[in-house]
């Protein structure tokens, strides 16, 4: 609890001071919007740096912290808590993989598509190897394409989704999502075959109204 007092004190600090300087509101915005800040906001993330280094044991234990907090809020669909607690990993290690797939994951939920595929690119340059960083690009595409019909997008996400079950063999959402993708297609074949996969590691993943598309063809 303190250290979520003292995080949140650190945040909210730049509210609290009467300054004729305007500040933007960037805190909900992924890496704060790449905006200038005001002096105040400065002075505010000098204190909860400062604060990270007396009550964690080192930064990686802190930004480890953050990274957590922010997908707990993600998790309540609270997204704009969400990224400012991901902001404030960033401040700690903007190295960090799985800062940007948070950002990339809450763009996506808010359906700024384009903009998830900027942060989860950067996150699969830092880190490929994270199977569920390829499912949240692939949605991604897969919703450009829901959009645009683009069978580009739709391909991109097809690609995303093989390299994660090529990282993980066993990962039944990825297996639903490409049962899902290719019922897109005229010819059923893949599709029925990766729902066979997804339904053998875990029914629940498919999509229903993919299954009745796949099931009445």
């Amino acid at each position: 609890m303190t250290r979520q007092i003292f995080s949140f004190f650190a945040l909210t600090f730049l509210f609290s001071c009467k300054s004729p300087q305007v500040c933007p509101d960037v805190n909900a915005l992924p890496r704060f919007g790449g905006m200038k800040k005001c002096d105040e906001q400065i002075e505010a993330d000098k204190i909860f740096l400062a604060d990270c280094e007396k009550f964690y044991k080192n930064r990686d234990a802190a930004v480890r912290h953050h990274i957590d907090w922010g997908w707990s809020y993600f998790y309540k669909n609270q997204f704009d808590s969400a990224t400012m607690r991901f902001n404030q990993a960033w401040l700690l290690d903007s190295t960090k993989a799985d800062i940007y797939w948070g950002f990339g994951s809450c763009l996506g939920k808010q359906q700024q598509f384009e903009e998830s595929l900027v942060y989860c690119d950067i996150s699969n340059k830092i880190n490929p190897n994270n199977p569920k960083v390829w499912l949240c690009s692939s949605i991604s595409h897969g919703q450009l394409f829901f959009q645009s019909k683009d069978i580009n997008s739709l391909n991109k996400s097809i690609a995303d989704l093989k390299t994660a079950i090529s990282l993980d063999p066993n990962y039944a959402e990825a297996y639903g999502q490409l049962a899902g993708c290719y019922s897109y297609f005229t010819q059923k074949d893949s599709a029925r075959k990766y729902l066979a996969i997804a339904d053998r590691l875990d029914p629940n993943v498919v999509n229903p109204q993919v299954r009745k598309i796949l099931m009445e063809r």
